[in-house]
Order: structure tokens, then C-alpha cells, then sequence
């Protein structure tokens, strides 16, 4: 119970302050004419004064409150590091115990587990949240058991008491860790990239680590490794073995004596892209699909276009003056012999045999396809004469044969059984509402896939295999009607498309593939394949263990599959003959790029309601009280402050002296004040 005194004035303060003026007045005027009764006027002058003020006698019954102690326990994965753990769990039951024995104090145990999306330690965001839930006049002080490496510091809240870190770790903690500073999201393929790499160590070094081995693997293929030393920069150039992306991971073999192996290892994710498309095309004749070719591969700014035409083919003769024309000679040798290397894709637009290119030239150009190199045929009527280039060596490498007949009726283009699966023709919509082509010629298929039927069921568009290159064989000229349009047109700029990225080995298009997308410890897991089934596919932790995922059909040629996990790292993939890898979790987990406990980071916090930062292998700090704005730490003690806050119950209020007595006081001392001026 308190008491207090209170006014509640009948007047308003200022005509009570008027009339506290006047009467000075007064005063001041009886004084100096020396009244004699001035005394006792001045005093029912106050006493009628006082009673204006209306005092009130206040009584409060108050209830006592706790104090609210506040511990935030770092969990994160920086914390089960070397004997962290022990600490924590010894730290914990001495600081309960030494909490439990302080009067009239609450504990709120709060704990900082690890953030997503590689947060780091968010410990002022948990404290934040803590303060949120507790009256700030009841918090006597903030506790961390933590190592000191906290990610969010810039979001520290105002703290309404001291806080204490209670710091984990040993003084004589080491770690090596591997540092990549600049990683493209992707590169060209066959020019080499440059990665900037580094190797530090922190905390209290062995003095005989000064060289450590770097080990660098490719889409988990065999590492290579390399001799650097610690401590400094080194510049790796890497170059891209093929498109798509390209996993690599970096590993530095774990020391001696090291915290932790987990920041000895960097993976990055690479996509590889062609810098430039160089395309040859050779058209035997003008028609009208020729000039749709050439627009075709002109408008993409990443095809470098070599297109020679024949316009005058050697058997003829018009009686023209050789000095007089101008056209270009077909630089066949060139071309054929000494730079066929240089293209990745060669189309034959119509081309028959015209004695231009000799039987070893195209020879030639079957081997290019065989070391890795891509042909298109788009075959017209000359594909089914007898001057057809089926006629020539390149036959040994084309899908289909021509039977020598030409057929001439109009018709719908379709997509077979299979094309529904291929990635080629698989998402070619609409094809109920495509314009007719009115020329075909008739093949009899020796091996490939057929993807697009014609007249009669006969096919249209093939594709094949042979060893390391890729044809294709398109067998109408009136792909180009598409493109004006007739009859409602045609996706054949889609369709060229895809299909001369299949023919330049594109991931995203191969028939037969298994890949894997990564969203944080997640990865969807997809299998194409123009097989009826697939089996589970085999996944490989970075641990080694492995485990079965089952996957189902999304659409025709489609599989797919959800996996996730914990660990970060490198996994494999297996299904049948196919075979990926994929990296989860971040590049450089940040629980792990900063690992030997320190004050420095909380330091500025902690000081600045000087609170106290205490390493937990020398003991824990005794508790004290202490007076807010004094210093809260000392050797061997960290301090809080009792709040002495309360709660009030009940509250009475009651006139400080009865109405009567005041009118009473204030007439007597009138009555003296006119008696003694009247003896007077």
C-alpha cells in the first residue's frame, strides 16, 4: 500500500493562480501600511487558496511484479561443432540453476535454429520477436549462449536492459576454409573462364600449414588436383565440356586438428552456351523454301550463316563470255576439305549431284557427321532422281532411302506416336490447325525415329544417330508455306528450331536424358525417354548412402519425381544407363564461412548498455544485481537489474482535510485578523 497526495483543483489553474497574485497583493499593501492583523489575513488567505486546490489523499494497493529474464540459445549448424554442443548443455543447466536461485525472476528460453534459404544465424531477429511478447519495464537482462558469429546485426532491436554473451568455443579453435570469388553463371563452351579461388585459414593456425591440395571434379568425374598455397589468391581457368550445366566442385582434402571439413568445399553450378552458331548451307537450286531458309537462320543473331546457291551448275551452257559473269565460284575444297570442322551444321536444301562436289568431298562430309558433326537434309523431287545426293557416300549416314517416287497432293503435316515423346515435336501444339504442304517425296526407312508422318502415313521428318553425330532428314520441300502463312501456317520456325538444337546435342532436348532441377534442399528429378517405362531412379547422398525415387508420368516421354534432403553437397543420379549429378544447399553454406567464435560482431551491441562478453571455457560468470546505467559486467559476473515493477490493484482517493474544517480555519482567522485591527 502507498499514499500519495493529489489536487484536483475547483477553479482552473489560472484563476487560482490570479487569485494567489492578488492576494500577494494584498499582502504586500497591509505590510507596508503596517496593518496589524496582516498575519492572520495571510493565513485564511492560504487556507481559502488551499481549499481551492481541492487536495486528495491517494491510496494505492499495489501488487508486486518479476523480473523477466530473456536466454537465446544458439542452435545453428556452427554450433554442433566440436564440443559446442557439451557447452551449451553444461551452460544451460548452471545458468537455470543460477536463475532458479534469484527472487522474483521469470526466464524465457528462446532458441535460434538455422534460417532458410541459407540465413545464417538471425539472432537479432529472435530477440526482436522475444521483446515483442514481454512488457520492457520487466526485462532485468538478455542472455546469449551463442559463438558470436550472428548474420543479422544490422536488425539488432532497441534493448530495453543489458546483454550478456556467453561465448562457446576454445581459445585454441582452428578451421580451413575454401573461398570462391568470382563464379560466372555461365560460360562458352571451348573458351576457358577464369574462377578466382582462396584458401584461408582462421583462428590459432599450426604453423607448419602453408600448403594445402585443391581437388576440382566435373560433373562428378575424376578430380584433378593441384598444389597452392594457403592464404593466397589463385587465378584457375576452366573451360566448359559441353552445354547445359556443368557441375563443379571444388574440395580441399580436411587437415589435422581443423573444426570442420564442411567449408572445404565450394560446387558451382556452370551453364554452358555456344557462342556462336556456324551454319553451312548449301541449296541446289532457287525455289522459294531457299530464301525461307536464309530469313530463317539470319534472324537469330547467333547463327554465323555461310549459304552458297547454284545457280549456274557447270553442265550448262548459254554462250556467256566465263569473264563476264559474276558470280562466286563454290569454294568447295575449302569448305569441304580444310574447314568443314569449323560448322556445326551443314544443310542440304535441294542439293543433287552436279559434279560440283566430288564423291571424296562427301565422303568427307559423312565422316564429319561421324566424329560429331550434324547434316540436315531437306529433300525436293531431285532427292528421288537419279542424281539424288542419296546416290553419293553420304547415303551411309542418312536414315532413309528415297523409293523414286515423287507425290503430289495436298496434305496435312502430323506428329507421330513417337514425336509426341520427342522433345523435337513433343510440344508442337495445334497441329489440327496447321496449313497443308502440297509435296512429298516417298521413303523407305533404314533406321532413326520418324517424328513427323505425311501423305499416307509415310514419313516426314526422321532423325538419327550415327556414332558421334546426328542427321536429319526432312522429306519435303514446302516447309516454307508454313511461313506465308497459307492456309493458317505452321510453327516451322519452332520446329527448325528445336531441331537444329538437337542436332547440336542441347540438353534440354535429348530423348534419352535424366537431369535434375535444385530449389534449395529440394530437387525435382525428370527422366525423358521414348520408352513405355522408367525404373526409380537411384539417388547418392554426399555421404554415400542412397535411397529409391519413384517417378511418374507428368506427360508422353516425361517422367518425374520429388527428392529432398538435409545434407548439402554433390548427388548422384542414376536410372538405367543414364546418369546426372546435382548440387544441393548454397555454394559456401554461411554457417560455415566464418567458424572460430568471437565478441567482435556482437561487441558494438553488447558494449553499448555495457553488458559484458564472457568465454564459457573459463567458467560460468556469477549473477549480480545492479542499478540501471551502471556497469552491467566484471570479471567473473555479468549483472541485471531489478526492475521493481508492479501491478495496481485497487486505488482510493479521499479529501485531505473536511469542508467544514477549512470554512472553519478560514473564518477564525478572519475574526482574529478583525479583532486585533480593532484594538488597535
Amino acid at each position: 500500500m502507498t499514499q500519495s497526495i493529489l489536487f484536483d483543483p475547483l477553479v482552473p489553474w489560472l484563476v487560482l493562480a490570479g487569485l494567489a497574485g492578488l492576494s500577494t497583493l494584498a499582502l504586500g499593501l497591509a505590510i507596508w501600511r503596517r496593518l496589524a492583523g496582516w498575519a492572520l489575513r495571510a493565513g485564511a488567505a492560504l487556507v481559502l487558496l488551499a481549499a481551492l486546490a481541492g487536495p486528495v489523499m491517494q491510496v494505492e494497493d499495489r501488487s508486486p511484479l518479476s523480473d523477466i529474464v530473456i536466454v537465446a540459445e544458439d542452435r545453428t549448424a556452427s554450433q554442433h561443432l566440436s564440443d559446442r554442443p557439451d557447452q551449451m548443455t553444461v551452460a544451460r543447466a548452471e545458468l537455470e540453476a543460477a536463475l532458479a536461485g534469484r527472487a522474483n525472476t521469470e526466464v524465457r528460453w528462446i532458441t535460434v535454429e538455422d534460417s532458410p534459404d541459407d540465413g545464417g544465424t538471425q539472432l537479432m531477429d529472435a530477440l526482436t520477436r522475444a521483446l515483442a511478447d514481454e512488457p520492457r519495464a520487466r526485462v532485468a537482462g538478455l542472455i546469449a549462449l551463442s559463438d558470436g558469429q550472428v548474420h543479422d546485426m544490422a536488425r539488432a532491436p532497441d534493448l530495453p536492459a543489458p546483454l550478456h554473451l556467453l561465448m562457446t568455443g576454445r581459445s585454441d579453435d582452428w578451421d580451413r576454409r575454401l573461398i570462391v570469388k568470382n563464379a560466372p553463371s555461365f560460360g562458352i563452351i571451348g573458351e576457358p573462364i577464369t574462377l578466382t579461388l582462396r584458401v584461408e585459414d582462421q583462428g590459432a593456425v599450426p604453423d607448419d600449414a602453408r600448403l594445402t591440395e585443391l581437388q576440382i571434379s566435373i560433373d562428378g568425374g575424376e578430380a584433378q588436383t593441384f598444389r597452392l598455397p594457403v592464404g593466397v589468391d589463385f587465378d584457375l581457368p576452366l573451360t566448359l565440356p559441353h552445354g547445359g550445366r556443368n557441375v563443379v566442385e571444388f574440395r580441399v582434402p580436411e587437415a589435422e586438428g581443423e573444426l570442420t571439413a564442411r567449408n572445404n568445399a565450394a560446387l558451382l553450378q556452370i551453364n554452358g552456351v555456344r557462342d556462336r552458331l556456324r551454319v553451312l548451307l548449301v541449296s541446289g537450286a532457287p525455289h522459294p523454301g531457299g530464301r525461307t531458309w536464309r530469313n530463317l537462320l539470319k534472324s537469330d543473331s547467333a547463327v554465323d550463316l555461310v549459304h552458297f546457291t547454284i545457280l549456274r551448275p557447270p553442265e550448262k551452257q548459254d554462250g556467256v563470255p566465263v569473264d563476264e559473269l559474276s558470280l562466286i565460284a563454290f569454294p568447295t575444297r575449302e569448305l569441304f576439305l580444310e574447314k568443314i570442322e569449323d560448322f556445326d551444321l551443314i544443310i542440304f536444301d535441294r542439293y543433287k549431284r552436279r559434279g560440283i562436289l566430288p564423291s571424296a568431298y562427301l565422303e568427307n562430309v559423312a565422316n564429319y557427321v561421324r566424329r560429331g558433326g550434324a547434316v540436315l537434309v531437306a529433300a525436293g523431287p531431285d532427292f528421288a532422281s537419279a542424281d539424288s545426293i542419296f546416290r553419293t557416300p553420304l547415303a551411309e549416314v542418312l536414315p532413309a532411302s528415297p523409293s523414286a517416287r515423287v507425290l503430289e497432293e495436298p496434305y496435312r503435316p502430323t506428329i507421330s506416336e513417337t514425336g509426341l515423346q520427342h522433345p523435337v515435336t513433343a510440344e508442337l501444339t495445334g497441329a489440327e490447325d496447321w496449313g497443308r504442304w502440297m509435296r512429298q517425296v516417298e521413303l523407305d526407312t533404314t533406321g532413326g525415329t520418324t517424328l513427323m508422318r505425311g501423305i499416307g502415313e509415310r514419313p516426314l521428318l526422321t532423325l538419327d544417330r550415327v556414332e558421334e553425330g546426328r542427321v536429319a532428314l526432312l522429306a519435303s520441300d514446302h516447309a516454307w508455306l508454313w511461313s506465308r502463312g497459307y492456309e493458317g501456317g505452321g510453327p516451322q520456325l519452332e520446329l527448325l528450331r528445336r531441331l537444329a538444337h538437337w542436332m547440336m546435342k542441347e540438353p534440354e532436348l535429348e530423348e534419352e536424358v535424366l537431369t535434375a532441377e535444385a530449389t534449395g534442399q529440394r530437387m525435382r528429378i525428370q527422366r525423358r525417354t521414348l520408352g513405355e517405362t522408367v525404373g526409380p531412379v537411384t539417388v547418392t547422398a554426399p555421404d554415400g548412402s542412397t535411397s529409391q525415387v519413384r517417378l511418374r508420368e507428368a506427360r508422353p516421354g516425361l517422367w518425374e519425381g520429388r527428392y529432398e534432403s538435409d545434407q548439402i553437397g554433390l548427388y548422384h543420379l542414376a536410372e538405367g544407363d543414364e546418369r546426372a549429378v546435382i548440387g544441393l544447399g548454397p555454394a559456401a553454406p554461411r554457417e560455415f564461412e566464418q567458424t572460430i567464435a568471437t565478441a567482435d560482431v556482437m561487441s558494438p551491441l553488447v558494449r553499448s548498455l555495457r553488458g559484458g562478453a564472457v568465454a564459457l571455457e573459463d567458467g560460468l560468470p556469477s549473477l549480480r544485481n545492479i542499478r540501471e546505467g551502471r556497469p552491467a559486467a566484471g570479471r567473473g559476473w555479468i549483472g541485471l537489474v531489478p526492475r521493481g515493477a508492479y501491478e495496481t490493484t485497487a486505488v482510493t482517493q479521499s479529501p485531505l482535510l473536511p469542508a467544514w474544517l477549512l470554512v472553519l480555519l478560514a473564518a477564525s482567522l478572519l475574526i482574529g485578523a478583525w479583532l486585533r485591527e480593532g484594538r488597535s
